[in-house]
Formats: structure tokens, sequence, C-alpha cells
């Protein structure tokens, strides 16, 4: 069974970072396209940061430049550095799998305000 654990958010100010975290049980993050999702209210959740298993890395067009999805594969963990953020960055954010999903985590909540 696989279970997802997401870390690391906050109440930033607007131009602030954060770092996100992903632990994981039942996956090999290396051996899988993982992703990162959020979900703001009233929205649908949406692919944000992707790794395929080769390391190669995709963005939405939102976070391009902002945003860096990596992984410790010693560990098993999967981070998301977020920069310069906006408060339409605001949302629960949350790994998975990108081929097929899997339960989700509780997420994390990232609120960017002033």
């Amino acid at each position: 069974q696989v279970r997802l654990v997401e870390s690391g958010g906050g109440l930033v100010q607007p131009g602030g970072s954060l770092k996100l975290s992903c632990a994981a049980s039942g996956i090999i993050f290396s051996r899988n396209a993982m992703g990162w999702y959020r979900q703001a209210p009233g929205k649908q959740r949406e692919l944000v940061a992707s790794m395929t298993t080769g390391g190669s890395t995709n963005y939405a067009d939102g976070v391009k430049g902002r945003f860096t999805i990596s992984r410790d594969n010693a560990k098993n963990t999967m981070f998301l550095q977020m920069n310069s953020l906006k408060p339409e960055d605001t949302a629960g954010y949350y790994c998975n799998a990108v081929s097929r999903l899997y339960a989700w985590g509780q997420g994390t909540q990232v609120t960017v305000s002033s």
C-alpha cells in the first residue's frame, strides 16, 4: 500500500520561499514519474511540477522559473522548492505519481499573503 506524506507548507509573504517535502512508503520515487499537484479552493487539482524516472522535469506555465522539483533517491524523498511566491500559489499541495494516482496524502497548505 502506498502512503504519501507531504510537509513544509505554511504562511509566507508574497515574494517569499518555501520548500515542500514528500516522503513515501510503498513506492520508490526513482522508479516512477512523480509530481507535485495543488488544489486551490473551488478549483480542480492541477499538476504543477513533475519528474521522470530519468530525472527530466516539467513545470506548469504559471510556476516555470519559480518552482523546482527534485528528489533524494537515498531517502526516497521528493521536494518542491518554491521561490517568488505569489498569492495565486495559495493552495493545498500534494505529491503523487503521474502515470497512475495513488491514494492522496493529507497535503500541506501553502498560503501566500501579506
